[in-house]
């Protein structure tokens, strides 16, 4: 009876008497924003839909994932730059990797990034080979990793409209004319809450700021890339406008409230699921804490191990102070030999968090922050404990510490007494449980999944011939326009002129009445005088003279 129900909503909400469309989904970076990107190619293949994922190897997030797709899904087509490239691209993302472990995430950092990125864009972009068997494809719609920007240059190389999926929050450092009143919506990187006093305030203005500048400098890596494949280069913001529609992985279980426009969807959570069974190995171990729980560690795609030591070893002391088992993603082969993992701790290459999380006896999650993974426990109601290394995962903690989620700890003050301690507040107070689970509640109870909501609009997209009826004019407004920066000037010009002719009125009136002062007894004198000498004037009598006999 279930299936049957599940069938006519599927009937009711999606009409499934339509033409398949051809789609591109394009992930050019690998890790999470691979495993987002596999999952809705996945989706939409389910949907009937023909799917073709652009993948591109070598990438140094997730080494030795095997980029395969899934059997019985959608199409896959990979390219790769060559492999001196890749060891050197490889080789100075791990010693940036020590760097985001020392506390030392800087932009400078963040813009070498970019320039890889942007090298990779331009080496994509002259592979005609590819270039030309993608156009032969005839895709109706392109997908795109919106964090990437070399997406929007190949899509608008193919001439193809594209969704932009972004794979992490609101905030994210992108030009897409969202409405953030500064007064309440933190600025990406800022490291602040929607609750903010007079300074969080400032500060935000001051980080409002700042960050056009920052974008400016992450748009110029690739605005020389399209100078050279493109006879009229778009910039980044007109790219990032053309969208028809932009999806973000993210949820208000976890977001702060903020306002929307229609062509903005929220979709967070596509990774996150009903949990399967967890290999036997595995359950074996956790039988073995059945009656306290267990701990899943994991610092996310990029860091599958710890390259400094001492904190290292402080993680692994503290671990071991706690009576909980401990599933850590860590590649056993890079374990440092001297060094014995804690009898609780069972160090694995890979893990199916997922899976983990939902299991009956998981207690907490230590985690980088990592948008998916938080996603994730909020959908399965486990509280965490944030070690935020670099990126959005700073903010992306504040906002899980601020709803109430879990606590945070930076990289730099890790102690074992502080991990442990804070792993045992973690689970005993019932608050953080309770919470998790009031969020897991407002996540999974929305009227469609994170999936079918994103099928919905796109198919909306694909049927009503694009996304421009929900594109506000704003898009296609200059900056001073949006700002309304013209009126502001306008009534300042109106109102300079205004107070400019009161002042001058005033100084007039005031010039008259000062000549008159000045000028005051004089004129009375030749007034009187005049008036004495008019003729026709009336004269006094004369006094008679009474000497005189009459």
């Amino acid at each position: 009876m279930s299936r049957l129900a599940l069938v006519l909503f599927l009937l009711l909400d999606y009409p499934i008497l339509q033409e398949s469309a051809k789609i591109l989904t394009l992930c050019l970076l690998g890790g999470s924003h691979y495993l987002l990107l596999d999952e809705v190619s996945h989706t939409f293949h389910q949907r009937g839909h023909e799917v073709q994922m652009l993948v591109q190897m070598g990438n140094p997030v997730i080494q030795g994932f095997e980029y395969v797709g899934r059997p019985n899904s959608y199409k896959i087509t990979t390219w790769s730059t060559s492999e001196s490239y890749i060891k050197e691209y490889n080789a100075w993302f791990l010693e940036r990797q020590k760097d985001f472990l020392l506390g030392r995430d800087r932009f400078s950092d963040f813009l070498h990034f970019m320039g890889h990125l942007a090298y990779q864009c331009d080496l994509i972009l002259s592979d005609t080979g590819l270039m030309d068997s993608l156009r032969r494809e005839n895709f109706d719609l392109a997908i795109l990793d919106a964090f990437m920007p070399c997406t929007f240059l190949l899509a608008h190389s193919l001439g193809l409209r594209y969704v932009a999926f972004y794979p992490g929050s609101l905030s994210g450092p992108l030009t897409v004319s969202l409405p953030r009143p500064l007064s309440y919506v933190p600025v990406f990187n800022s490291q602040l809450s929607d609750r903010m006093g007079f300074w969080g305030r400032v500060k935000n203005v001051a980080w409002g700021l700042v960050s056009p500048v920052a974008e400016r400098q992450i748009q110029d890596q690739f605005r020389e890339v399209g100078e050279r494949h493109f006879a009229t280069p778009p910039s980044l913001p007109e790219l990032y406008s053309q969208a028809e529609l932009w999806a973000f992985n993210t949820d208000f279980s976890l977001e702060f409230p903020q306002p929307l426009l229609p062509y903005t969807v929220c979709v967070g959570g596509m990774l996150s699921k009903p949990p399967a069974p967890v290999p036997q190995e595995l359950e074996d171990f956790i039988s073995d804490y059945s009656e306290v729980g267990f701990v899943v560690v994991t610092l996310g795609s990029m860091l599958s191990t710890v390259s400094q030591e001492h904190i290292l070893q402080e993680m692994n002391a503290g671990f071991a102070g706690v009576p909980y088992g401990v599933i850590w993603r860590y590649d056993p082969s890079r374990w440092p030999p001297h060094l014995q993992p804690a009898p609780n701790i069972k160090l694995l290459k890979w893990l199916p968090q997922n899976d983990l999380l939902g299991h009956l006896k998981a207690c907490l999650l230590v985690t980088h922050g990592g948008q998916n993974s938080l996603l994730q426990a909020v959908y399965h109601g486990v509280p965490v404990l944030g070690i935020p290394l670099f990126g959005d995962q700073f903010d992306n903690l504040v906002r899980a510490e601020v709803k109430g989620l879990g606590l945070v700890l930076k990289a730099t003050e890790l102690k074992r007494e502080v991990l442990s301690s804070t792993i045992q507040r973690l689970i005993e107070d019932t608050r953080f449980k309770a919470t998790a689970t009031a969020l897991s509640r407002i996540h999974q109870s929305q009227p469609l999944a994170p999936g079918p909501r994103l099928v919905h609009w796109v198919e909306h997209i694909l049927h009503s011939g694009g996304g421009s009826h929900l594109r506000p004019r704003s898009l296609q407004q200059p900056w001073y326009q949006r700002w309304l920066l013209d009126v502001a000037l306008f009534l300042a010009l109106v109102l300079l002129g205004i107070l400019g002719l009161g002042a001058l009125a005033v100084r007039c009136v005031c010039r008259t009445q000062k000549l008159k002062r000045r000028a005051g007894p004089n004129t009375t004198a030749n007034e009187a005088q005049g008036h004495a000498s008019l003729p026709g004037s009336p004269s006094l009598p004369l006094r008679p003279d009474w000497s005189q006999p009459h």
